[in-house]
């Protein structure tokens, strides 16, 4: 397969062990006579441009763009590429496995729905294949071995370790119906949690078509900053935060603790609908992000790519404040939780 791996973000970190890697593939060349097998971690594939026809020791599956795919540290899988050059993203997590995130309070339905993902049916081939190639990831390091017979001769399976894909439209996503905005954790597909409850090695969140119906809300997600990094890429579509310039299979890093949010022209339209904006439904678009409490290091070949964006701080450029302020006519006044500090009810914009 004539595939070159683009390792962008890795933790170095080291948290018992769990580790994370993102990364873009390109591929423009079928895996022929070879197969490869991660001993390292999970893989987590996020196809942007072009089928994958991927044959595993369980059976086979075809993943296309708006779908995703985990294969499972250890597994010995082959793709093939029925589109011609394919490209996408992928995540890589060590020292635990991607699972459905808890529900909690949403109950028992909702998110992504565990029958939605597709498992492989029992598929092998039984013949000689003489030279034929197991590429194996150990310890950070590839290795070659021989072997002269196929290795999916697996002619049936059973159990709960197995490769899966799962079709992003199908997932339910949650939001606000009244006021405020939601974190974007509200819509994890899958996680690599840690012992820590609500703090994730890596998750794989999405934002997909819905509706917007908040009131006295400032809808896009919001201006903020937080402990976790985030990568986002986008699969088709464009971001509803992002008018301009961020394009499908691009891709932005908002580390550790680094303000960020809507561009200027997403805010400026947003203030223009004024407070009573009726309901609004996103349409065409499938972005997704990959966000873990671990902070990441940027890898020299994206700090060194000609298609680094060195401009990407310019969609700020504009942002003005149009904050106004009702309420007592003394505006210098200080106030500490809520009241004045000479003890009087203060006034809340």
């Amino acid at each position: 397969m004539g595939c070159t791996r683009y390792v962008v973000l890795e933790a170095p970190f080291f948290a018992k062990d769990m580790l994370f890697t993102c990364n873009w593939y390109a591929a423009n060349k079928s895996m022929d006579d070879c197969a490869f097998c991660n001993a390292d971690g999970d893989f987590l594939i996020v196809p942007q441009k072009g089928r994958l026809w991927i044959t595993t020791e369980c059976g086979r599956l075809q993943v296309i763009p708006g779908e995703i795919v985990v294969l499972p540290q250890g597994f010995r899988f082959v793709i093939d590429l029925p589109d011609g050059p394919s490209r996408g993203y992928v995540a890589e997590v060590f020292g635990t496995h991607f699972q459905l995130p808890d529900l909690g309070p949403i109950g028992a339905n909702g998110l992504a729905a565990s029958r939605d993902f597709l498992v492989p049916i029992a598929w092998y081939e039984d013949k000689s294949r003489p030279g034929y190639t197991i590429i194996q990831k150990f310890g950070g390091e590839l290795f070659i071995a021989k072997q002269d017979f196929s290795p999916f001769n697996v002619v049936a399976w059973h159990g709960n370790y197995v490769p899966c894909k799962y079709d992003l439209t199908k997932f339910c996503p949650y939001n606000t119906v009244l006021i405020d905005h939601s974190d974007p954790s509200i819509n994890t597909v899958l996680t690599a949690a840690t012992e820590k409850p609500g703090v994730a090695l890596l998750d794989f969140v999405i934002f997909p078509p819905r509706w917007l119906v908040a009131e006295h809300t400032f809808r896009p997600p919001y201006y903020h900053r937080n402990c976790m990094s985030e990568f986002m890429g986008l699969i088709y579509g464009g971001y509803e935060a992002k008018a301009d310039g961020f394009l499908p299979g691009g891709a932005s890093l908002h580390s550790c603790m680094t303000p960020h949010g809507p561009d200027t022209t997403t805010y400026e339209a947003t203030i223009a609908r004024g407070n009573e904006a009726g309901p609004c439904r996103i349409t065409n678009t499938m972005a997704f992000m990959f966000e873990s409490y671990l902070i990441p290091r940027v890898c020299p070949w994206a700090l060194e790519s000609p298609f680094l964006d060195h401009e990407y701080y310019q969609c700020w450029i504009g942002l003005k404040s149009h904050f106004t302020f009702e309420g007592s006519k003394d505006n210098n006044r200080d106030v500490q939780n809520g009241h004045n500090v000479d003890g009087t009810e203060g006034c809340s914009a």
